[in-house]
Protein backbone atom coordinates (compact mmCIF):
# COMPACT_ATOMS: atom_id res chain seq x y z
CA UNK A 1 0.00 0.00 0.00
CA UNK A 2 1.11 3.71 -0.82
CA UNK A 3 1.33 5.92 1.89
CA UNK A 4 -1.55 7.81 -0.18
CA UNK A 5 -4.02 5.11 0.04
CA UNK A 6 -2.84 4.98 4.04
CA UNK A 7 -3.38 8.63 5.03
CA UNK A 8 -6.17 9.30 2.20
CA UNK A 9 -9.08 11.42 3.34
CA UNK A 10 -7.38 11.01 7.20
CA UNK A 11 -9.00 14.32 8.86
CA UNK A 12 -6.20 15.14 10.87
CA UNK A 13 -5.67 18.74 13.31
CA UNK A 14 -2.24 19.92 13.18
CA UNK A 15 -1.65 22.70 15.94
CA UNK A 16 1.62 25.23 16.09
CA UNK A 17 2.02 28.55 16.62
CA UNK A 18 4.00 28.88 13.57
CA UNK A 19 2.15 29.20 10.26
CA UNK A 20 4.91 28.06 8.09
CA UNK A 21 5.00 24.69 9.66
CA UNK A 22 1.40 24.49 9.25
CA UNK A 23 1.51 25.34 5.46
CA UNK A 24 4.62 23.17 5.37
CA UNK A 25 2.41 20.03 6.62
CA UNK A 26 -0.89 20.88 4.70
CA UNK A 27 1.65 20.75 1.66
CA UNK A 28 3.11 17.22 2.73
CA UNK A 29 -0.44 15.70 3.44
CA UNK A 30 -2.33 16.99 0.73
CA UNK A 31 -4.37 13.43 0.52
CA UNK A 32 -5.74 14.51 4.04
CA UNK A 33 -8.36 16.43 5.22
CA UNK A 34 -6.33 19.02 7.23
CA UNK A 35 -7.39 21.59 10.25
CA UNK A 36 -5.32 24.05 11.36
CA UNK A 37 -4.63 25.78 14.56
CA UNK A 38 -2.26 28.57 15.30
CA UNK A 39 -3.20 29.01 19.37
CA UNK A 40 -5.03 27.13 22.23
CA UNK A 41 -8.72 28.25 22.04
CA UNK A 42 -8.77 27.60 18.42
CA UNK A 43 -7.17 24.29 18.90
CA UNK A 44 -9.66 23.69 21.49
CA UNK A 45 -12.50 24.55 20.07
CA UNK A 46 -11.97 22.45 17.20
CA UNK A 47 -10.64 19.04 19.55
CA UNK A 48 -14.35 19.70 21.00
CA UNK A 49 -16.34 20.15 17.78
CA UNK A 50 -15.02 17.66 15.31
CA UNK A 51 -13.73 13.46 15.37
CA UNK A 52 -9.79 13.20 14.35
CA UNK A 53 -7.93 10.34 12.68
CA UNK A 54 -4.94 12.03 14.34
CA UNK A 55 -4.00 15.17 15.81
CA UNK A 56 -0.25 16.69 15.74
CA UNK A 57 0.62 18.99 18.32
CA UNK A 58 3.27 21.23 19.31
CA UNK A 59 4.82 21.59 22.50
CA UNK A 60 5.87 25.20 22.89
CA UNK A 61 3.47 27.99 22.45
CA UNK A 62 0.36 26.61 22.16
CA UNK A 63 0.18 24.93 25.78
CA UNK A 64 0.77 21.43 23.89
CA UNK A 65 0.63 19.42 26.87
CA UNK A 66 -3.09 20.79 28.05
CA UNK A 67 -4.01 19.88 24.62
CA UNK A 68 -2.73 16.70 24.36
CA UNK A 69 -4.66 15.79 27.74
CA UNK A 70 -8.01 16.75 25.83
CA UNK A 71 -7.10 15.14 22.76
CA UNK A 72 -6.21 11.77 24.48
CA UNK A 73 -9.60 12.04 26.64
CA UNK A 74 -11.55 12.23 23.31
CA UNK A 75 -9.70 9.36 22.03
CA UNK A 76 -8.12 11.00 18.96
CA UNK A 77 -4.34 9.12 18.52
CA UNK A 78 -2.15 12.32 19.27
CA UNK A 79 1.68 13.14 18.01
CA UNK A 80 3.87 15.85 19.50
CA UNK A 81 6.18 17.60 16.91
CA UNK A 82 8.55 19.76 19.01
CA UNK A 83 11.51 22.12 18.58
CA UNK A 84 12.24 23.59 21.82
CA UNK A 85 10.99 20.93 23.65
CA UNK A 86 13.16 18.46 21.90
CA UNK A 87 14.07 17.01 25.52
CA UNK A 88 14.48 13.46 27.42
CA UNK A 89 11.53 15.20 29.72
CA UNK A 90 9.46 16.52 26.95
CA UNK A 91 9.64 12.56 25.70
CA UNK A 92 9.06 11.14 28.97
CA UNK A 93 5.85 13.61 29.66
CA UNK A 94 4.48 12.98 25.92
CA UNK A 95 4.39 9.04 26.51
CA UNK A 96 2.75 9.65 30.23
CA UNK A 97 0.49 11.48 28.81
CA UNK A 98 -0.93 9.48 25.75
CA UNK A 99 0.78 10.66 22.73
CA UNK A 100 1.50 7.69 20.81
CA UNK A 101 4.34 9.46 18.98
CA UNK A 102 6.84 12.06 19.39
CA UNK A 103 8.58 13.72 16.13
CA UNK A 104 11.57 16.83 16.26
CA UNK A 105 10.71 19.28 13.90
CA UNK A 106 13.95 18.96 12.07
CA UNK A 107 12.64 15.05 11.16
CA UNK A 108 9.94 16.85 9.73
CA UNK A 109 10.09 15.48 6.13
CA UNK A 110 9.21 12.37 7.73
CA UNK A 111 6.37 12.88 9.18
CA UNK A 112 4.42 11.02 6.54
CA UNK A 113 6.26 7.80 7.56
CA UNK A 114 5.34 8.32 11.13
CA UNK A 115 1.42 8.71 10.28
CA UNK A 116 1.80 5.43 8.28
CA UNK A 117 2.83 3.50 11.43
CA UNK A 118 0.04 5.29 13.65
CA UNK A 119 -2.47 4.30 10.99
CA UNK A 120 -1.05 1.03 10.23
CA UNK A 121 -0.93 0.29 14.01
CA UNK A 122 -5.05 1.40 14.31
CA UNK A 123 -4.02 4.38 16.22
CA UNK A 124 -2.21 2.99 18.92
CA UNK A 125 1.22 4.00 20.30
CA UNK A 126 4.07 3.57 17.59
CA UNK A 127 6.79 4.10 20.11
CA UNK A 128 8.29 1.00 19.43
CA UNK A 129 9.05 2.08 15.48
CA UNK A 130 9.59 5.54 16.74
CA UNK A 131 12.37 4.28 19.12
CA UNK A 132 13.52 2.09 16.25
CA UNK A 133 13.95 4.45 13.80
CA UNK A 134 14.73 7.59 15.61
CA UNK A 135 16.84 5.84 18.44
CA UNK A 136 20.28 7.01 17.38
CA UNK A 137 18.91 10.66 16.65
CA UNK A 138 17.54 10.25 20.35
CA UNK A 139 21.31 8.97 21.12
CA UNK A 140 23.54 11.96 19.29
CA UNK A 141 20.54 14.95 20.75
CA UNK A 142 20.39 13.47 24.52
CA UNK A 143 23.65 11.52 24.90
CA UNK A 144 24.71 8.00 24.50
CA UNK A 145 23.05 6.57 27.77
CA UNK A 146 19.83 8.67 28.03
CA UNK A 147 17.47 5.65 28.35
CA UNK A 148 19.69 4.37 30.74
CA UNK A 149 20.22 7.58 32.85
CA UNK A 150 16.05 7.05 33.87
CA UNK A 151 14.37 4.17 35.64
CA UNK A 152 10.83 5.52 33.12
CA UNK A 153 12.55 4.85 29.47
CA UNK A 154 14.28 1.71 30.80
CA UNK A 155 11.22 0.16 32.02
CA UNK A 156 9.40 1.25 29.01
CA UNK A 157 11.74 0.04 26.33
CA UNK A 158 11.65 -3.25 28.47
CA UNK A 159 7.98 -3.01 28.19
CA UNK A 160 8.03 -2.14 24.60
CA UNK A 161 10.26 -4.99 23.49
CA UNK A 162 8.63 -7.27 25.76
CA UNK A 163 5.12 -6.59 23.61
CA UNK A 164 6.80 -7.05 20.07
CA UNK A 165 8.33 -10.69 21.24
CA UNK A 166 4.22 -11.10 22.44
CA UNK A 167 3.11 -10.41 19.10
CA UNK A 168 5.69 -12.14 17.11
CA UNK A 169 4.98 -14.96 18.85
CA UNK A 170 1.11 -14.76 18.22
CA UNK A 171 1.63 -13.91 14.79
Amino acid sequence: MTSDHLLENKVILVVDDEPDVLETIEEMLSMCRIHKATDYVTALQYLLSYTYDIVILDIMGVDGFSLLRKSVSRGFPTVMLTAHALTPEALKKSIKLGAVSFLPKEKMLELESFLEDVVLGGGKSAWAKLFDKMGEFFSKRFGQDWKERDEFFRTFEQELRAGQDAAKKSD
